[in-house]
């Protein structure tokens, strides 16, 4: 899906509030959460890279919030492939 900030999807399908957009540079795929329900967060998460995911993936504890369950890098690069053939929805 797109919209005026870009390429995302939903991280949780059951809460369309939250959205993960998502960009690619410096080789990387790049990551920015945003939640209709709190407005701020889009400008303090700021862009990502699929590496400090991946780094806190590895120091996830299995308590709270995982990082694999939201930043899917595997989504992501479908999402931006498309973009790139033009078929964004």
């Amino acid at each position: 899906m797109k919209d005026e900030r870009g390429v995302y999807y939903h991280p949780f399908p059951q809460n369309k509030r939250v959205r993960m957009y998502v960009r690619k540079g410096e080789g990387t795929v790049w990551f920015r959460l945003c939640n209709e329900e709190d407005p701020e967060l889009w400008e303090r998460h700021g862009w990502l890279a699929y590496e400090a995911v991946e780094e806190a993936g590895r120091m996830f504890d299995g308590k709270g919030f995982s990082p694999r369950d939201a930043y899917d890098v595997q989504v992501a690069r479908r999402l931006l492939r498309d973009e790139d053939n033009g078929a964004s929805a």
